[in-house]
């Protein structure tokens, strides 16, 4: 029965990286249609709108496990409030720095959340931190530093200490997905973080609003599409797997967003960008092979 055991072990592994590589697609659609509205409208009306064209979906894709209130009910409010106020916190934060950067650079900027997932996912989920691994997000961080490569202007640090931030927040959601109640299904999760981010966004349009036009709004309300598929798709991979396993295949998001950017924007890496981008994920694929799979499942 163990190779058996086996082959539906690595079986599900597959399916998870496959889970986590389609969110990653999806959130690289959410990055250059972001960009593209981010232009031109306040970071906090461009997340209130992810937020509420979000609804829709999200209620769908919770209805089809029954049952609906009754699983609310059942939620880790607290967990779920924490996981909610990070992400929210990441996606306003990367809206906020997407127009200072190019695409590609803004994307690796806050896929560089891997690395602070290694850093703290010991500290808040008592996870094992391999010297391999420290070492491997030191490298990561420099890799970072290419991609920002600071030059003491305020102006100039302002986008890269936003998408930092940002990618802080992530690695903080990502970590807290982990440390949620085993019943809190991922359904229920996207809903709740997509109501929660909703009201909270929906009070700051006090501060900072100005009208779209439909052209925008439709874009918006593709935006808030992907994004939905893409957090239920990732909420679910995270739940199955070790978040600093899984870290590292976010940085696919990169190629897509090179991609989008060279097609849409006409943006070019150059080489000291790409260096970076190239010690960011060899750094995290130094992570992701740390260890060899387990011979047996997890009793």
């Amino acid at each position: 029965m163990r190779p058996n055991f086996l082959v539906s072990d690595r079986t599900a592994q597959y399916r998870t990286i496959a889970l986590i590589l389609i969110s990653m697609f999806c959130f690289a659609v959410v990055d250059a249609l972001g960009k593209a509205v981010a232009l031109g409208y306040p970071a906090n009306e461009v997340t209130f709108f992810r937020m509420l064209f979000g609804i829709v979906p999200a209620v769908v894709v919770g209805l089809k496990g029954g049952g609906l209130f009754a699983r609310v009910k059942k939620v880790d409010f607290r967990g779920q409030t924490t996981r909610a106020v990070t992400l929210l916190g990441a996606s306003g934060l990367f809206f906020a720095g997407l127009p200072y950067l190019p695409l590609s650079e803004a994307v690796a900027i806050v896929y560089s959340e891997a690395i602070f997932v290694v850093v703290f996912a010991p500290l808040l989920l008592g996870e094992r931190l391999f010297a391999r691994n420290a070492v491997a997000a030191c490298v990561g961080f420099v890799g970072v530093l290419l991609v920002v490569r600071p030059q003491g202007s305020l102006s100039n640090l302002i986008g890269p200490c936003l998408l930092l931030t940002s990618a802080l927040c992530g690695a903080l959601s990502m970590i807290q997905i982990r440390k949620l109640k085993v019943d809190d299904d991922s359904s229920i999760t996207v809903l709740f973080f997509t109501a929660f981010g909703t009201v909270v966004t929906s009070v700051s349009l006090v501060f900072a609003w100005r009208t779209p036009t439909l052209k925008d709004l439709l874009i918006m309300a593709l935006l808030a599409l992907f994004a939905t598929t893409g957090q239920l798709l990732f909420t679910v991979a995270v739940r199955r797997e070790s978040a600093a396993k899984l870290a590292p295949y976010t940085y696919t998001s990169i190629i897509w967003a090179t991609l989008f950017g060279f097609l849409v924007w006409g943006e070019t890496l150059g080489f000291v960008s790409v260096l970076g981008i190239l010690t960011i994920v060899g750094s995290s694929i130094a992570v992701a092979v740390r260890e060899e799979p387990p011979e047996g499942p997890a009793v």
